[in-house]
């Protein structure tokens, strides 16, 4: 198993990329179908990252992910309060 830490680092920052733009694809303009298959494309594309990384970091990538974010600032997510006060 090959760690090299730049590709760590890429693979770590595009997960947190995509994750921020999952959480504002619940915010978004966009209902029903279209703004479930845009969740559902990030959340996959999140999926085959972290394979990526599995190949770098092994069993430890979970944990990495969890920790990248954790880091990701608070206003770039959105809060369960904001979900339930949009207009249906």
């Amino acid at each position: 198993m090959q760690h090299n830490s730049s590709d760590v680092a890429r693979l770590l920052a595009r997960i947190q990329d995509e994750y921020v733009a999952a959480t504002r694809g619940l915010s978004g303009i966009a209902a029903g179908t279209a703004q479930h298959q845009f969740i559902s494309a990030k959340m996959e594309r999140i999926e085959q990252l972290h394979q990526e990384l599995r190949t770098h970091v092994g069993d430890h990538a979970i944990a990495l992910i969890a920790h990248s974010l954790d880091a990701v600032p608070g206003d770039a997510s959105i809060t369960l309060e904001e979900t339930t006060s949009r207009p249906v």
